[in-house]
């Protein structure tokens, strides 16, 4: 497995997982505006945009990227682990790595958790600390939880 920061010559990929997954998993949750929001708002000139500012970490597996997460400040963003990978624990290594270069400057990581990614982030040991809510289009409503950790220095 290689955990490392991303590059320009990965953001198609990126990119395409990231819908990927989206569409596969979302819709079980939100409505069709919702995850045409998420879709919206993880384009490719953000994706390209976070890349340039050295944000975006992959995690590849037998020669394939098999998710992503990023990171600015203190804040953990776009973590994503396409779907036929997801159970294999390989968001839990996105996870650690994630964490661990946080720590080194923040006392604490906050994230916005989607419905389906809020237990996973319970189980690592984040707490809700705000319900949050978007209206997107079609008076649609965005539901996700703002979450937080407090980290040690030691990881």
């Amino acid at each position: 497995m290689e955990y490392f920061k991303a590059s320009e010559d990965h953001a198609e990929q990126i990119y395409n997982l990231v819908q990927n997954t989206i569409t596969a998993v979302y819709p079980r949750y939100y409505p069709e505006a919702v995850v045409d929001f998420f879709c919206s708002l993880h384009n490719r000139t953000n994706i390209s945009r976070d890349i340039e500012d050295g944000c975006v970490r992959v995690l590849w597996s037998d020669g394939r990227m098999v998710g992503t997460g990023s990171c600015k400040g203190s804040h953990i963003t776009r973590g994503f682990v396409a779907p036929e990978f997801q159970g294999q624990g390989y968001g839990r290594r996105i996870m650690e790595n994630l964490e661990r270069e946080i720590a080194r400057e923040y006392p604490s990581i906050c994230l916005d958790a989607s419905l389906p990614a809020a237990h996973f982030y319970e189980s690592r040991g984040y707490k809700t600390v705000r319900h949050g809510k978007t209206e997107v289009e079609n008076n649609a409503i965005l539901v996700y939880e703002v979450m937080e950790k407090q980290m040690t220095k030691n990881l």
